[in-house]
């Protein structure tokens, strides 16, 4: 094996993700946040997924309640090849009494959910 080659094989192995097909996997939610009156939210969600045109995007989010319920969904209406990661709002989620946190997850038409997940502390 060449030189530059050893060198591009051990950045692979050391950073996975950075550029290289076997990063589009499951769909990860990096970050979230939550602004909150009156227990109706504005959820933002930063995702990241090597999208890979129309039958490889990340097509949606999700605010689920702790016991998994689903509370509300952002739809994601295209893929976003060139814009990783990416931010996006949900107005108006509904938050139930009680709840003082919840789980965002992210799906893409591949692989479904299973990435990373983000636990967010709803603010009082």
């Amino acid at each position: 094996m060449s030189r530059s080659r050893a060198i591009a094989v051990a950045a692979a192995l050391a950073c996975p993700g950075l550029g290289t097909p076997a990063w589009a996997g499951e769909a990860d939610v990096l970050e979230a946040a939550a602004q909150c009156a009156d227990g109706i939210c504005a959820v933002q969600a930063t995702v990241r997924h090597a999208d890979q045109g129309w039958e490889h995007y990340a097509d949606h989010s999700r605010v689920l309640a702790p016991d998994g319920t689903e509370i509300a969904r952002r739809v994601l209406a295209h893929p976003h090849d060139t814009e990783q990661p990416f931010t996006r709002s949900l107005g108006g989620v509904r938050i139930p009494e009680g709840i003082d946190h919840v789980v965002i997850e992210a799906h893409d038409k591949v692989h479904g959910y299973g990435g990373r997940r983000s636990r967010l502390d709803l603010p009082r």
